[in-house]
């Protein structure tokens, strides 16, 4: 077992960090990131302890999305370098030991696409049927509407078309019509020319939207299913290691779904734990959290679930009831402005905080230690805070702080030079928070470091534990004849926790106090506010990582 999660099942315990290139370094001046800024710091992520790297769209775009309204799908934008860049980001991060994955957007693409262009001029043309188009607008619900601040309907229509078209998300982004065996086996080679530049795998964008399309005959895709089934068999064929990771924000038991026998997705970010932690930080108690982790369905051994604390989209809610969702705006986003949709917050974990150390540390400890393989977002390690005078879900996707100059260090432009977009609100970075021991960043690089010596997190069997008291998150997770036990106290006053764990020692791995359980088996833990704490179980037969 040892052998293999270290070895192709390499997912179980990675960590994932995950850049948008045209925000991370500006080599060249110009006020947008590119890769070659992005390769100059694979040392820096190397040393945080970085073992795989996902890169948000880098693909020729409009960028009205940020990149996800893409218009070539093989190719690279040119504001951020040139493909002898990229090969050359993907050789470096090998030598440093390190995996990069890529958005792949299969769902939708530009208006300016060549092939949408095609598809407008004529029915006869061999793209039309790369899109969905009907002569009546169908009939549409409430809530069928992504972005309900930019549009009203998933419909649009286009003059020269003389139809409408479905676009799920914004109607610059038309959806593809994966009914098409044609658009399928598009998809494959887009799969199969990154694989062949180096890529490990992709992270898939709305798994759930590209397998429900809208307006399509009834039975169009006899097994919606088998379109991820065919591009997993596809892409494994050409490199055994390679991953999916799927956005799907549905209930636990829809996701399970998306796993298959092993055939599908190899990962999937798991939203509704997610939403389930900030509901038990705002009411300072571990049920919620507690709840949802048991709620896991059983997934095939190779698979995993992704955790994270925030993402690069708005902190989606939408998996809460009206009145928890209530709860949470209060505690972390009262501001109207700090929400988007109705249903999410456009902020970063530091200011929803309020700058609280402890809190954000407490918190990163939480999400590291849960069952699962950790996602970071770039800055995170730092506590970059949000700029909410950016628009919409781009106000935390502001430049990468790196120093004190210019910029933040992020570009060399002039004073006064326009930037891809406004640096944050903080004045945190990266080469302060090296000088000190105690700092965030200092602080991250041993928790994630810490995090890949126990493989029982990635790969072990989660257990809630009752600590007896409403405001403590234990659970345990045993793997190969070892366990790591892992105490969170949620609330803002000290606590302990009291817990049953049999005649083993059991060693802090952080601080690598020792602690003796009562004759009894019952051991008590004192927990400060905010207060966490790692525990490896040491006994006849176990491990104890040094």
């Amino acid at each position: 077992m040892i052998e293999k999660a270290t070895g192709d099942v390499w997912w179980k315990n990675a960590v994932v960090y995950c850049v948008d290139v045209s925000t991370f370094l500006d080599s060249d001046g110009d006020g947008i990131g590119d890769l070659s800024g992005l390769t100059e710091r694979i040392d820096y992520l190397a040393g945080i302890g970085v073992s795989c790297l996902w890169l948000m769209p880098f693909y020729p775009s409009p960028r009205r999305d940020d990149g996800y309204d893409v218009t070539d799908f093989y190719g690279v934008d040119g504001r951020f370098g040139t493909p002898g860049d990229f090969v050359e980001l993907i050789r470096t991060a090998a030598d440093r030991g390190i995996r990069v994955i890529a958005d792949l957007v299969p769902n939708h693409t530009s208006i300016d696409h060549p092939w949408f262009q095609s598809a407008r001029a004529g029915r006869d043309s061999r793209y039309r049927d790369f899109y969905v188009w009907v002569d009546e607008k169908p009939p549409e619900k409430p809530g069928d509407v992504v972005f309900p601040d930019k549009e009203t309907s998933n419909w649009a229509w286009d003059d020269r078309a003389e139809q409408w078209y479905l676009h799920r998300f914004y109607s610059h982004q038309p959806d593809l019509n994966v009914a098409n065996a044609a658009v399928r086996d598009e998809l494959a080679q887009v799969i199969g020319y990154w694989i062949q530049q180096g890529l490990a795998g992709f992270r898939v964008d709305a798994v759930p939207f590209l397998l429900e399309p809208m307006g399509m005959p009834k039975g169009a895709l006899h097994d919606p299913h088998q379109l991820l089934k065919e591009l997993r068999r596809y892409m494994s064929r050409r490199r055994g290691d390679a991953i999916l990771l799927g956005e799907v924000n549905l209930d636990p038991p829809q996701v399970r779904e998306f796993f298959g026998d092993e055939d599908e997705l190899h990962m999937a970010f798991d939203f509704s734990l997610n939403q389930a932690m900030y509901l038990a930080l705002a009411r300072g108690e571990a049920a919620p959290l507690a709840a949802a982790l048991q709620a896991r369905p059983e997934i095939p051994e190779d698979c995993q679930w992704a955790t994270f604390a925030r993402n690069h989209d708005e902190l989606t809610l939408d998996k809460l009831t009206d009145a928890e969702r209530a709860e949470v705006f209060a505690a972390f986003g009262p501001d109207p402005g700090m929400q988007l949709f109705g249903r999410g917050l456009r902020r970063r974990l530091p200011t929803m905080l309020d700058g609280d150390q402890d809190r954000i540390r407490m918190v990163y400890s939480l999400m590291f230690s849960l069952p699962g393989t950790p996602v970071l977002f770039y800055g995170e390690e730092i506590g970059m805070a949000e700029n909410l005078e950016i628009e919409g879900r781009l106000s935390v996707r502001s430049p990468m702080r790196w120093s004190q100059e210019r910029h933040a260090g992020f570009s060399t432009a002039p004073e006064g030079a326009k930037l891809v977009r406004p640096l944050g609100a903080d004045d945190v970075d990266v080469a302060e928070q090296r000088r000190h021991a105690d700092s965030l960043l200092s602080w991250m690089e041993r928790l994630i470091r810490r995090r890949r010596e126990c493989p029982e997190l990635g790969w072990g069997r989660p257990t809630v534990l009752d600590a007896g008291r409403p405001a403590i998150f234990a659970h345990r997770c045993d793997w190969a004849g070892s366990t790591v036990v892992a105490l969170h106290n949620l609330g803002a006053r000290p606590a302990t926790a009291r817990l049953e764990l049999g005649p083993d020692t059991l060693v802090d791995l952080f601080d690598r106090d020792e602690i003796l359980p009562k004759r009894t088996g019952r051991v008590e833990i004192p927990l400060g506010r905010y207060g966490y704490r790692w525990l490896a179980l040491r006994g006849e037969g176990r491990r104890v990582a040094p």
